[in-house]
């Protein structure tokens, strides 16, 4: 691809910092990825090459005791044990800046082009890290396991990395007793809008707002800190929600900013609502409407903490040189980063589809 740079900007020519432009794509990156919003990415800058381990030490657990008058204390030694978190995925970007085009262009292709990579590579890492975060594997089919070793003492409660009791589907919505898959474990949970004035919860689907407090009751059932919570959903049931209750949804129009990395709620059930278009589906998705439970159709969404999961990420090695078969600069550039689960009390999903 041939893109021009404004005049006076010649790749070649001294102007052009693969540096600044490293760091002109990190910003934009992190202001469009999802991820960088509801993931711990404070490990950021600790990484240089593919395969680097991220160590990152785990909260000790204090025990407190009764104090008993004339007793000697009991002193605790703590636990110093750590996570690892592995660099283990590399993206990379490589465009061409043409020497002719460029006399030509009254636009400056470099910040539009660092945008434009940092996006892509944003998108990229957001369906990666949801798919992660969800239990969906690579194949993109959804399954209720991931690939890796869990780093915590739940072992038996598990399935990957994650709780059995946070995946949520349509047995745990004991209201819905007349769908033909009425309390079916791993069946999705069939969603609607509750009428205005509706008294009481129906006996076929569930509503957006109670699937979301069932979320957050998880997430308080576990002890989870109740700063940070964070909700992702997809356009449908975004727009379910609104169908609710449209009160719900007015930072869309409060032009303060607020849809920076998908955010369409400020608060529902203490949790930020965010939008996003990367949540894995199955078969024909969310969107498969009827009033029963689909057990090979349907969308996930997720709520969780801040803390749940660790990510890093660096944009590294962006460099320019001269293409030798035309007169033009080529600019490629590897970002390398990697996730990891470290409280998976702090992950709730559920299954579900439009009724």
């Amino acid at each position: 691809m041939a893109i021009g740079l404004a005049s006076g900007k010649s790749g070649f020519d001294g102007n052009f910092s693969p540096i600044m432009y490293s760091k002109q794509a990190q910003i934009a990156l992190r202001r469009a990825s999802v991820i960088s919003a509801i993931t711990n990415n404070s490990y950021f800058g600790e990484i240089a090459n593919q395969g680097d381990v991220v160590r990152i030490q785990k909260e000790p657990d204090v025990t407190v005791n009764a104090l008993e008058r004339k007793t000697a204390i009991s002193v605790q030694d703590l636990d110093d044990t750590e996570f690892q978190l592995t660099i283990d995925k590399a993206n990379y970007f490589a465009f061409k800046m043409d020497d002719i085009e460029e006399q030509f262009s009254h636009i400056d292709f470099v910040s539009l082009a660092a945008d434009r990579a940092a996006y892509k590579m944003a998108d990229a890492i957001d369906v990666d890290v949801l798919k992660y975060m969800t239990g969906t594997a690579d194949s993109g089919q959804y399954s209720t396991a991931v690939s890796g070793t869990a780093q915590h003492p739940t072992s038996g409660e598990l399935n990957g990395e994650f709780l059995k009791v946070n995946q949520l589907d349509m047995s745990d919505f004991s209201n819905i007793t007349t769908s033909a898959s009425s309390g079916t474990s791993g069946d999705s949970v069939p969603i609607a809008p509750r009428l205005p004035g509706a008294t009481s919860k129906g006996t076929t689907t569930a509503s957006p707002l109670q699937v979301i407090a069932r979320m957050a009751r998880q997430l308080d059932t576990g002890d989870v800190d109740s700063r940070g919570r964070y909700l992702v959903v997809d356009p449908i049931f975004v727009e379910m929600l609104k169908d609710e209750d449209s009160r719900l949804m007015n930072g869309d129009f409060g032009g303060n900013g607020q849809l920076m990395n998908g955010l369409v709620a400020d608060n529902i059930h203490g949790m930020k609502v965010y939008v996003s278009n990367n949540l894995p589906t199955d078969g024909t998705g969310p969107g498969t409407s009827g009033t029963t439970a689909q057990d090979d159709n349907f969308g996930v969404i997720l709520a969780g903490q801040e803390e749940a999961v660790a990510s890093a990420e660096q944009i590294n090695k962006v460099e320019n040189y001269r293409d030798p078969d035309s007169f033009a600069d080529i600019v490629r550039g590897m970002h390398l980063y990697g996730r990891k689960i470290l409280r998976p009390q702090a992950l709730v999903t559920v299954r579900y589809n439009a009724a």
